[in-house]
């Protein structure tokens, strides 16, 4: 797990999160505000739920609508600006829609063979990039993305946005059923995971904390996706299912999933 916050966070405002103590017989006496104020920083209340989900004082780094958890880095969490509260996207658990099958499939072999160590982490074992790092975080070209494996349309360059939680992010989707989503329960929380509808690879994870008008965020792995320059695009797609022929790639050595390290890539991710 990330103890320090990602580079570009280092300018910003941050406040360190303390352990809320809960007594039986008076279980919200202490949850007040926990962290002073100190010129921009913001009080939030901090309950002990949260500082057990983190599982260490961590740190918090401020800017814009939303408030990132740097030091859980992999579970692509991004707080809302009221008091700390982690909230995915979606409806109680069970209610999801679960694919066991793909329209379009590939040996693991060659998987291996066609993408790199980093795209196929992600997309075939559910693995996170480092925040930051990632070739489309701040890729500002217009076109389409698609997913690294199968090259199915997901999202134009107009539906991409800046959520500084360090993963490329978008509000909307290109075809509504362009991504399936499922519960995702690892490390003891319950998250959406978005996957590409046509090959089932993982592409990140889907939150409601997104601007106007969808109130989404599909917060994805650069690793997962490959983009078609507008010109490209405005020709024929190729099918899905045909080799992408913009792969995407960390721009240095990830390191290895963080999930691989103490809990949960990422607001981790993310």
């Amino acid at each position: 797990m990330h103890s320090s916050l990602p580079k570009k966070c280092t300018d910003r405002a941050a406040a360190v999160v303390f352990p809320v103590a809960l007594t039986a017989d008076e279980p919200t006496r202490n949850l007040s505000p926990c962290i002073c104020l100190f010129k921009s920083l913001r009080c939030f209340a901090v309950t002990a739920t949260c500082h057990s989900l983190i599982g260490s004082p961590g740190l918090l780094c401020r800017r814009g609508p939303s408030a990132v958890m740097s030091g859980f880095n992999l579970l692509h969490l991004v707080t809302k600006s009221q008091p700390v509260a982690l909230r995915p996207c979606g409806l109680p658990s069970g209610t999801r829609r679960t694919k066991k099958s793909w329209p379009v499939t590939f040996t693991q072999e060659e998987l291996r063979k066609r993408l790199t160590p980093i795209q196929y982490h992600v997309t075939q074992e559910k693995g996170t990039e480092s925040a930051f790092r990632g070739e489309y975080t701040d890729h500002k070209g217009e076109g389409t993305y698609t997913c690294v494996v199968c090259g199915a349309a997901l999202f134009t360059s107009d539906m991409k946005f800046d959520s500084e939680s360090g993963w490329p992010s978008f509000f909307n989707l290109i075809k509504e059923d362009s991504v399936a989503q499922d519960d995702d329960f690892s490390f003891g929380m319950h998250r959406v995971e978005a996957t590409c509808s046509q090959c089932g690879a993982h592409l990140g994870h889907l939150f409601d904390d997104g601007p106007r008008p969808t109130g989404k965020r599909y917060c994805m792995n650069s690793a997962s996706l490959a983009f078609r320059p507008k010109e490209q695009s405005d020709t024929a797609a190729p099918p899905a299912g045909a080799p992408p022929t913009g792969a995407s790639a960390e721009k240095a050595p990830p390191n290895e999933d963080p999930a691989g390290a103490a809990a949960p890539s990422g607001k981790t991710e993310l």
